[in-house]
């Protein structure tokens, strides 16, 4: 079920938000000083484009510093692309097939707005509880 949900999921929305992530990492790589939001943002591109079977843990180290990255990070770039999962959800709950990829994308919203932090892991992963 996981392969037939991310291969709809594929087709349908994430190689776009895909590109949108690979495009902000890209932005963010040209200065030194935001190379890893750049990083982060690759990390995202990947689970945005195979979403299914995999979720998101916060890490036990991340500290101020990413709070404060969180912050720079929201500003410029995690408002575009929680405005790109917001609108492309919203298209897709429009129908009933859509629906569940709808849900998914409202869920990666939290983590388009504040990545630093957060780790992607395998939901059947011992380690993989909130």
């Amino acid at each position: 079920m996981r392969l037939i949900l991310n291969l709809v999921w594929l087709v349908l929305c994430g190689f776009w938000m895909a590109i949108g992530y690979v495009v902000a990492g890209l932005i963010c790589c040209v200065l030194i000083i935001t190379i890893p939001f750049g990083i982060a943002s690759f990390r995202i591109a990947s689970y945005a484009l195979w979403p299914f079977g995999r979720t998101t843990v916060e890490r036990r180290d991340a500290g101020a510093g990413s709070l404060i990255g969180n912050v720079i990070w929201i500003v410029f770039a995690g408002w575009w692309l929680a405005l790109g999962h917001i609108v492309t959800g919203i298209a897709l709950c429009l129908s009933i097939i859509g629906i569940p990829l709808g849900i998914a994308n409202f869920k990666l919203i939290p983590i388009s707005l504040m990545p630093l932090g957060r780790e992607i892991v395998p939901t059947d992963a011992p380690f993989a509880t909130r």
